[in-house]
């Protein structure tokens, strides 16, 4: 039974951003709250991210001489990125850092 590959990369995409709301999944007492504080999380971060993203990926691209990288793989660096960033971010957050 052959692969698809497309249908692959399309299902680790998603895992993907699935993995990324994970780590910026914040709890609250009750789920407004915690809808409230994960979005609070995520407009945080998304500069900081996106600023990351487009420094590598314009690294990248001068690499291999000015060629495009495809839009999955520079949403695969976003994500890698804000998994990252939220983990550090959490860490802070839970480890009991008064401020």
């Amino acid at each position: 039974m052959s692969e698809n590959p497309y249908l692959r990369n399309r299902i680790t995409l998603f895992l993907s951003a699935l993995l990324y709301l994970l780590f910026n999944l914040r709890l609250a007492g009750d789920s407004i709250s915690s809808i409230k504080a994960t979005g609070w999380q995520l407009l945080t971060t998304a500069p900081y991210v996106a600023g990351g993203t487009l420094v590598i990926v314009s690294f990248l691209q001068y690499m291999t001489d000015g060629e495009k990288l495809p839009w999955d793989r520079r949403l695969r660096i976003f994500f890698g990125l804000g998994i990252f960033a939220a983990l550090l971010m959490a860490i802070y957050e839970y480890g009991g850092v008064a401020g």
